[in-house]
């Protein structure tokens, strides 16, 4: 962002600056204030706003996985800094003492951010997306960890880089609360690879995004499920809205598998305690 005296600095006099906002060259932020009109329109809300972009609005902006869906800007802003509120203003303000060189608060800072502002799971479905596309390197994930708060570092501690949707990340975060690990990214003979298998048998499948399922796609997962029945596999399958929306009806519906032993091989069993 550019303000309106380092125009003046540089010989260039106000009557350029309004003809380059008339020609669409340049964009007119707020008093006094302009930008490189191609910056993205999150971006733009958060300078005119007073801040750089933050939180789960940097996360979206690197395609990242994060929760909630909504389109809604975060904004971060100095502590002594000024808010400027504008038409259809819906900004959530984050008033901290970050530095930042460009128009966006850090990786790390927006991942603590989600933390605060959105909770331990969606922080770690973000923070596993980052580990998975391989943009939140090895010193990243330590200045992470070190940053946090100490009762929450098993989060850092428990992150994988082979979840490849938040749905797995919530999934598996949420059970390991429960004291249940699963096994991951499993190769099921005759099915191929699937999300999750609960001890020796019970396969849990989560599937894409809201509205994603079409026809054909269920049908392939009705053949998956068929396939994994014959070879004494059981399987259970969760959608985005299950997941997100109604997390007790899947946590109901795992505990009853295990708590029926359902999740166990018999055979498998008897040769353990031979």
């Amino acid at each position: 962002m550019i303000r309106a005296g380092e125009f003046a600095a540089h010989g260039v006099d106000a009557r350029s600056v309004r003809r380059a906002v008339a020609a669409g060259r340049l964009l007119r932020i707020r008093s006094g204030h302009y930008a490189d009109p191609d910056l993205p329109a999150p971006v733009r809300i958060a300078l005119r706003h007073g801040g750089v972009l933050a939180c789960v609005s940097v996360a979206r902006s690197r395609g990242l996985w994060v929760l909630p869906l909504d389109q809604i800007v975060h904004v971060s802003l100095p502590p002594n800094g000024h808010s400027h509120p504008h038409d259809d203003c819906t900004c959530v303000q984050h008033w901290n003492a970050l530095q930042f060189t460009s128009t966006e608060v850090s990786l790390v800072d927006s991942l603590l951010q989600i933390r605060g502002c959105h909770g331990e799971d969606a922080f770690f479905a973000t923070l596993e997306s980052a580990l998975h596309e391989g943009m939140l390197s090895a010193d990243g994930r330590s200045e992470l960890r070190e940053r946090i708060t100490e009762s929450a570092r098993w989060l850092v501690d428990l992150a994988r880089t082979d979840s490849e949707s938040g749905l797995e990340s919530l999934l598996r975060v949420r059970l390991y609360r429960l004291g249940i690990s699963l096994h991951t990214q499993v190769e099921v003979p005759g099915v191929g690879r699937v999300d999750f298998v609960l001890g020796d048998r019970l396969i849990l499948e989560v599937d894409g995004r809201p509205g994603h399922e079409g026809i054909e796609s269920r049908h392939k997962d009705l053949m998956r499920d068929a396939v994994a029945a014959s070879h004494g596999f059981d399987t259970l399958r969760f959608d985005y809205d299950m997941v997100v929306m109604d997390w007790p009806i899947v946590e109901e519906a795992i505990l009853a598998k295990v708590a029926r032993g359902l999740h166990l091989d018999p055979w498998a069993e008897r040769l353990r305690s031979a």
